[in-house]
């Protein structure tokens, strides 16, 4: 998923390693190394779980707000069944019509709101349980559960699709887990969020033990008299809150998504300030309630739409168990057996729910599947042209020593400036430059090759962003720059990145050794990496240097500096230019038929109606310059 990926980035501070190998750990990555076949298999496995939790989005606002206020129909039983889905769309239009302003604003009431909800359904609970059946204790012990199946034998299996829907919350308790660390919310789960859910459930059970003919709306008719509206405002005001935090989540997902290349690109606007992570995508934003609304208005019954949920929820539980069983081997590094037992006995169980659910495809369970097959296919296309268009790109690479030679012919200058050349190549020059150069001959002073890519961790420190090389001879002044972002990071606004960009080459020739190796580092004194780098027809001379974040750019200008780092000064005064391939796939004519409508129908399509490079680099027009070509993959 991530083909521009280095050795170097595997020393990352922020790159957690669990230890040595072991026998397992490296049977299973040499497995997946050796059978292409197999990595595939992985892919879509993660996209089927993302694609579902993306659904979860979908579903999650939908049966939250549709169930609270169907709660109003127990006191006006005469109320149509229209205005109950109008006043829920209302309630969605509103929550997706606020979400550009940001969670931070009112995200100090959905504490309270939150643990009234819990205070309120527990106190209900405990009331019910004490008024109709004091016995259902008895029901925590699990023997009732085997005694259960065992009566009701075929129904019984049956029934656990609905049970599952008691259980979906915990999914997600767990959706904004990049927003929490993991022990709050083990603590609100453990200490809040279950024991009040248990005597909520338990309560409702009593109720029914009482008023078997009470079985719809169970909730809303156990609920005491005098307290019945303030709880119907209150529950409504959690689904509100429920609901934002899948729409919270969807974002989340979407953004690490376009990091890893299996989404198209999108505008991505951070919320606040103050709390990290907290992001608004307005093109899924309206998608998402476009979404809700054709269910809620589709579907209108909260029996189909919880199918739809449960079976949703119940697929992306499952798929992150088989993640986890590789995560426990590779990752954590622990025993085979460990793992196969964890599948084992979680998968088993998630299993017998997932088949449960089965029969209810269509009773609303095909519209999770119907959803995910189309998100699937759009990461799957995404991610398989990206990868096409890489490849392409590695093999069509060109040599500085190449673009040079041909220079006396082509009538090469070299023009005062700064010109930064971006591609996704970490080794070599992008054919998009050699296009550019045999059409305009004349490139800047100074070249920079820009590489930014996303790595496998979530956040990358200031000291390990940048690594800076150089391409050819010192009178070339070519360099190369990769800059690297966690998939969690915030990218540089174009001011700051050009000033910490040219601070990075300064403080790169300052410490380099006048025969072009670098010397130690700017601040921590580690040394710089020297190799060769290979290209098809020539071998450049390419050193890469780690480098701590260096002083700002006028603190150099004060020092005395190499007469290189004068003229890179003097060219950054003259003015930054931006220069960008935007190259259009098409795949060879002696492709599958497959591959031609992978590649020219679905990636054209999204290519075509995603965001641009050009509009994510947010470069200033009148510094950019775009190169047009066409790359057969």
């Amino acid at each position: 998923m991530l083909p521009n990926q280095q050795d170097d980035d595997k020393d990352l501070s922020a790159y957690d390693d669990e230890g040595a190998d072991t026998w397992g750990s490296n049977l299973l990555k040499d497995f997946f190394k050796k059978h292409p076949m197999f990595r595939g298999g992985l892919l879509v496995v993660v996209l089927l779980g993302t694609s579902m939790a993306i659904g979860d989005g979908v579903l999650t606002p939908t049966i939250s707000v549709l169930s609270a206020v169907s709660g109003v129909g127990v006191k006006l039983p005469h109320l149509h069944e229209n205005y109950v889905v109008a006043i829920s769309c209302v309630i969605l239009v509103g929550l997706f019509s606020l979400q550009h302003h940001g969670t931070h604003r009112v995200g100090f009431i959905f504490a309270p709101i939150v643990i009234a909800w819990f205070l309120f359904i527990s106190a209900i609970g405990i009331y019910n349980i004490f008024k109709w059946n004091p016995g259902i204790f008895c029901a925590l012990s699990p023997v009732y559960m085997f005694r259960f199946i065992k009566a009701t034998g075929t129904d019984g299996w049956v029934s656990l699709g609905g049970v599952m829907l008691c259980i979906t919350g915990t999914e997600t308790m767990f959706a904004n887990l990049g927003h929490f660390s993991s022990l709050s919310i083990k603590i609100a789960f453990t200490c809040l969020v279950y024991p009040c859910l248990v005597l909520a459930y338990m309560g409702e059970a009593a109720f029914l033990s009482k008023h078997h003919e009470d079985i719809q709306r169970s909730f809303y008719r156990a609920i005491p008299e005098p307290v019945f509206w303030p709880v119907f405002i209150v529950a409504t005001l959690a689904a509100v809150v429920g609901s934002q935090a899948a729409i919270s989540a969807t974002f989340s997902i979407v953004s690490q998504c376009c990091a890893f290349s299996c989404f198209p690109p999108v505008k991505i606007v951070h919320t606040s300030n103050q709390i990290y992570g907290r992001i608004y995508i307005p093109e899924v934003n309206w998608m998402l309630m476009c979404l809700c609304l054709a269910v809620t208005i589709g579907l209108r019954n909260t029996n189909f739409i919880g199918h739809a949920y449960g079976l949703a929820v119940t697929i992306v539980i499952f798929v992150t168990t088989c993640l986890m069983f590789l995560v426990i081997i590779v990752v954590w590094r622990q025993k085979v057996r460990t793992a196969v037992a964890f599948l084992v006995f979680f998968g088993s169980i998630e299993l017998l729910y997932i088949s449960a659910l089965m029969i209810k495809i269509p009773e609303g369970g095909w519209l999770p599947l119907a959803l995910s097959t189309i998100f699937m296919v759009v990461m799957y296309a995404w991610n398989y042209g990206t990868l096409r268009k890489h490849e392409s790109d590695l093999e069509n690479k060109i040599s500085v020593s190449r673009i040079l030679a041909l220079g006396p012919k082509l009538g090469i200058v070299r023009v005062p400036g700064i010109g930064l050349v971006y591609a996704d190549l970490v080794t070599g020059m992008p054919a998009i430059f050699g296009h550019f150069a045999a059409n305009l001959p004349a490139f800047h002073q100074v070249l920079v090759f820009v590489c930014i890519k996303s790595v496998q961790v979530p956040f990358v420190s200031e000291d390990d962003r940048f690594l800076v090389g150089r391409i050819g001879p010192k009178e070339y002044h070519i360099f190369r720059c990769i800059v690297r972002y966690g998939y969690k990071d915030l990218q540089q606004e174009n001011s700051e990145f050009e000033n910490d960009l040219v601070s990075r080459i300064l403080a790169f020739v300052e410490t380099e050794d006048d025969d072009g190796e670098a010397s130690s580092d700017y601040e921590s004194g580690e040394s710089g990496i020297r190799r060769l780098e290979h290209t098809s027809d020539h071998t450049v001379q390419h050193s890469d240097t780690h480098l701590a974040r260096p002083p700002a750019l006028e603190f150099w200008e004060s020092c005395q500096l190499k007469t290189e780092s004068l003229e890179i000064l003097t060219a950054k005064e003259c003015g930054v230019v931006y220069i960008l391939g935007h190259s259009y796939a098409k795949a060879k004519k002696s492709s599958s038929v497959l591959k031609k409508l992978a590649i020219d129908v679905v990636f054209s399509f999204l290519s075509k109606n995603c965001r641009a490079p050009v509009v994510l680099l947010n470069a200033p027009h009148s510094l950019l310059l775009e190169v047009g070509m066409v790359c057969y993959v």
